[in-house]
């Protein structure tokens, strides 16, 4: 099978790659972070302790509700949210812009929980302690390594990514032996679904996927 993993989905989908390598005929990887501390590391850290002084409350949930993601997503740029809806205010309603506007916040705003175990993972080791990248992360036993991953990849980096900083995903195209790597000119978000993904992001991974051997 072709194998895609889209953010978080994308560092998840490098230990399959890399386990399961009879099985994953192709490796792609939308905004993947992988080196945490590649740009801003103080804001890891900040995203570390933050879940720290939440995680008793998490581990008696049992999950990171969504509110506490999107919390902290809106703290990469806390007047973002009031900037795009002074945007909306100005659109017709009526008009095609308002309801792409309204269909891309009900896709954003459609999370699920996250489960505090894989929480704790990804905010603790990941973002606090970097550990893809420092070959510190064990998934069943044994360290994550993309160096053993031959399959061919396409690492997709967007260049204006605030969520997943571009070094942070360049840093996995490096890591990997068989990567080309793609600079999207978008964000996180508009990477996946704005106006020009079609050419820039999905015909080129579409192009990648038909390709024959290696």
């Amino acid at each position: 099978v072709s194998l895609i993993g889209y953010c978080m989905g994308g560092t998840l989908a490098v230990p399959v790659a890399e386990r399961e390598a009879a099985l994953v005929d192709r490796l792609v990887l939308l905004a993947a972070p992988w080196d945490f501390h590649a740009h801003e590391k103080a804001r890891a850290l900040a995203a570390a302790s933050w879940f720290r002084t939440q995680q008793p409350l998490i581990e008696a949930m049992g999950v990171l509700p969504l509110d506490g993601i999107e919390t902290l997503f809106a703290g990469l740029d806390p007047a973002l949210v009031l900037r795009k809806f002074l945007r909306f205010a100005a659109l017709d309603p009526e008009s095609p812009a308002a309801a792409e506007f309204v269909a891309l916040e009900d896709w954003v705003g459609d999370g699920v929980p996250l489960a505090a175990p894989a929480a704790a993972e990804a905010l603790i080791g990941w973002y606090g302690e970097n550990r893809p990248a420092a070959g510190a992360w064990f998934v069943d036993g044994a360290a994550v390594d993309p160096a053993n991953i031959q399959a061919p990849a396409l690492v997709v980096v967007p260049s204006r990514d605030r969520i997943v900083p571009p070094a942070s995903a360049r840093a996995l195209a490096q890591a990997l032996p068989r990567a080309h790597m793609l600079e999207a000119q978008s964000g996180h978000v508009s990477l996946m679904v704005g106006p020009a993904a079609v050419e820039t992001v999905w015909k080129p991974l579409i192009s990648f996927l038909n390709e024959t051997g290696g």
